[in-house]
């Protein structure tokens, strides 16, 4: 996995972090001691040399991938694989393996992780729970993700003690995550890594509007665990985003929020998704992301910048068969002063099952224009698609032919 350094500075715009004082230095010799009795004739120590000059940024690339699921029928996969002998190392790198020369090829790779890693906890009354193993958080690294968005309706499936496991999990394994923590200041700091002499800032949230179907207790609190986020009301939402941008844009030079939002199902965003990525946006984000429809969805270019409002399923193991197989990673261009530059839609099949199931492999041909042309047409709605999916947009309708009035 590429180096990604994860910098310590994961500031909440409400609780920052207090700054350790510095440790005192050793006491320095008294100037112009003469040498000690043996010590006759010893060279002076050498001086410290100076730490060297950082190297200028340079332009980055970010490849973002959407749901991912190591648990339920996945985890029931790879058990049974396991136990016909197949090696682990070979397990672990399966679900990444067909588009990992893509991923490898960016400076930073990002997925939603929609499932904690624990086999402890307490089921949270729901309709669906997921749960991995923590030792499918290999599954990660084999596939050489760099940070992970915790932000999602399953991360609380298990309860606290399925977060604060899955926290410790991912630690240990040295992935950064973010959008969810031990309690809410934890779960709104961004995870900031440094790519290509660039700072990058992650924030995540989950929020699906009036149609929340999710349990309250998904929801971190100011004392409780959870993800960052808020159960239906939008102003508040839309306040949190715009004090956690501006917070990170004092230490980062790319903020991006990646949002679990929208209908599942649905191929075109809901209109709150439309407001709150305009709000991001216009708070200073350098693009947004989205996940959660388990469908693609529209890719808008608001004031100069991307917003991916989903990118559906992507190593995803709640469904062994998913019927719409579109997929699509997202890989956005930044120039060395943060600013956005391009985007590459790389189109996907989800899954070949019953042989392959939940490995996502590149397309070529009929099957990336199918995935293209989805995504042109989901994109009709809103102010401006990117214009790489603008070759892909339906042609206008030919002129009327009329007859002589």
């Amino acid at each position: 996995m590429r180096h990604v350094a994860l910098l310590l500075l994961l500031l909440s715009a409400c609780h920052p972090r207090a700054i350790p004082p510095p440790e005192p230095l050793p006491p320095e010799e008294p100037a112009g001691q003469s040498p000690a009795p043996g010590d006759a004739g010893q060279a002076p120590a050498p001086s410290p040399e100076a730490p060297e000059a950082e190297p200028p940024a340079r332009p980055v690339s970010i490849i973002v991938g959407g749901d991912v699921t190591l648990g339920h029928n996945y985890q029931t996969h790879y058990d049974a694989e396991t136990a016909k002998g197949r090696p682990r190392d070979a397990l672990l790198a399966y679900g990444f393996q067909e588009v990992k020369p893509l991923t490898d090829a960016a400076d930073l790779f990002v997925v939603n992780l929609e499932c904690p890693f624990t086999e402890r906890g307490e089921k949270l009354p729901k309709n669906f729970n997921f749960r991995a193993k923590p030792e499918l958080v290999g599954i990660l690294t084999a596939g050489g993700v760099d940070v992970v968005s915790l932000a999602n309706n399953h991360l609380m499936d298990f309860g606290a003690q399925g977060l604060l496991d899955t926290l410790d999990t991912l630690d240990a394994a040295r992935i950064p995550y973010f959008g969810a923590g031990r309690n809410l200041a934890e779960a709104r700091r961004p995870a900031i890594v440094t790519v290509g002499g660039q700072r990058v800032a992650l924030l995540g949230y989950f929020f699906l509007g009036t149609r929340n179907i999710e349990p309250p207790g998904v929801y971190a609190t100011e004392t409780t665990p959870g993800v960052a986020g808020h159960f239906s009301d939008e102003a508040i939402m839309e306040q949190m985003l715009r004090e956690d941008i501006a917070a990170a844009r004092a230490q980062a030079d790319i903020v991006l929020p990646y949002f679990h939002w929208g209908r599942e199902g649905t191929y075109t965003p809901e209109p709150y998704q439309v407001r709150l990525a305009h709000a991001a946006i216009d708070a200073g984000a350098a693009g947004v992301l989205g996940a959660h429809p388990h469908v693609l969805q529209a890719m808008e270019l608001y004031q100069g910048r991307p917003v991916v409002y989903s990118l559906g399923n992507f190593v995803f193991g709640g469904n062994w068969n998913p019927r719409d197989k579109r997929g699509a990673l997202w890989k956005g261009h930044f120039g060395p002063d943060g600013g956005y530059l391009s985007s590459e839609i790389l189109p996907l099949r989800t899954d070949r099952f019953p042989e392959l199931p939940f490995q996502p492999v590149p397309v070529t041909g009929e099957a990336a224009e199918a995935v293209l042309r989805l995504l042109a047409a989901s994109s009709e709605g809103v102010e401006r698609m990117l214009p790489e999916l603008e070759p892909w947009a339906r042609p206008p309708p030919s002129p009327e032919v009329r007859g002589r009035e």
